[in-house]
């Protein structure tokens, strides 16, 4: 379906111009692309999709090789892998660079963020992604735009009930970025552990508990199978993106037009996870339910306190980090403006 949209997509751009000269195409590029997945749909489809996706686009003058992670650099740290130049471009999410600044949390989606169709609206009509990418070019030294939007996330798949705050003392939680702060403010004792070794670690008992990704994501790893309690809503990860990062020289000796193909290319991606994750999930839970698993909602006191958390952190961090408050600025006002959806529009779900 994707190859279909984008050949339609790219005649239409052509066709209304983009005021950039087909000429100024340059020779074939075959890129290697590192990726923070060892397997399941983020990388079979997302960072494989946008690769055929580019390929289509640029008519195969532009071809990227995809891998699993781990196998052309650490698969939590593949933004180094791209600024050093051992690959061209990177699939990841911004968020594993948090120990380095913590500004990748407010692009990269955590706790008290956008849901996924707030996040679209944010990225493209109110100038995140113009943001995102000056952030991103100016702290790291690479080229960086959204490609996938990560859904809403299963806030714990547990062999112990969790419902209250009282129940998450002492848990050993796999979780990563600001939630891996704010998790162990509550109580919680986390571990923050690449994809790959996430299933073992719950299989085995290293941990009690693990966060990874939305219903159908988690669905296909299994984890409902070794863990009884599904724990939700998923406070910790309302809505996110994930990235391309490219390799600032290869970025920048690409002409205009193919810069622009692989934008369009990426923001395709993007709606394209959008409604695949948002239909699938649902099928995903009934799913697990049919295999016996039983569902936890958090009480209203876990979630109240944890957002409140959640924001003192935010202050805490924007207190001492200029990026980090001009981009939590931007968010809160954009998230300020939204209030007004539910004054027009009826909540997903219902009628």
């Amino acid at each position: 379906m994707l190859r279909s949209i984008a050949k339609a997509v790219i005649a239409t751009v052509i066709g209304i111009g983009l005021g950039i000269s087909a000429d100024s195409a340059k020779t074939d590029e075959i890129w290697n692309m590192a990726t923070a997945w060892g397997g399941g749909p983020f990388l079979e489809e997302d960072a494989k999709g946008f690769a055929k996706l580019v390929e289509t686009l640029t008519d195969g003058r532009i071809q990227i090789n995809v891998f699993p992670g781990g196998m052309l650099g650490s698969p939590l740290k593949v933004s180094d892998t791209v600024k050093s130049g051992v690959v061209q471009v990177g699939h990841s999410w911004m968020g594993y660079d948090w120990g380095i600044d913590k500004t990748t949390l407010v692009f990269g989606g955590g706790p008290g963020h956008l849901n996924p169709e707030e996040f679209i609206i944010w990225l493209y009509e109110a100038g995140a992604a113009d943001l995102w990418f000056e952030y991103r070019k100016e702290k790291f030294g690479i080229a960086s735009i959204p490609c996938t939007i990560a859904p809403t996330e299963i806030f714990l798949h547990s062999k112990k009930r969790v419902q209250t705050l009282e129940d998450l003392k002492g848990l050993k939680v796999r979780t990563s970025g600001a939630w891996a702060e704010i998790a162990g403010r509550l109580g919680a004792s986390t571990v923050i552990l690449p994809g790959a070794e996430v299933y073992p670690a719950l299989e085995r008992g290293v941990v009690d508990a693990i966060e990874w990704s939305s219903a159908s994501v988690n669905l296909s790893s299994g984890f409902h199978k070794i863990a009884k309690y599904i724990i939700m809503p998923g406070i910790h990860a309302t809505g996110g993106a994930i990235e391309c990062a490219f390799n600032l020289d290869t970025w920048e000796r690409l002409s205009e037009r193919d810069r622009e193909l692989i934008k369009l290319a990426a923001r395709l991606m993007v709606m394209d996870s959008w409604a695949r994750y948002a239909y699938r999930d649902i099928a995903a839970l009934e799913k697990m339910r049919e295999a016996g698993n039983e569902f936890i909602l958090l009480d209203s006191e876990f979630i109240r306190v944890s957002v409140k958390a959640t924001e003192e952190w935010e202050d805490e961090e924007a207190a001492k980090n200029p990026w980090f408050r001009r981009a939590l600025g931007h968010r809160r006002a954009f998230q300020e403006d939204m209030k007004n959806w539910p004054t027009f529009r009826f909540p997903i779900g219902q009628r």
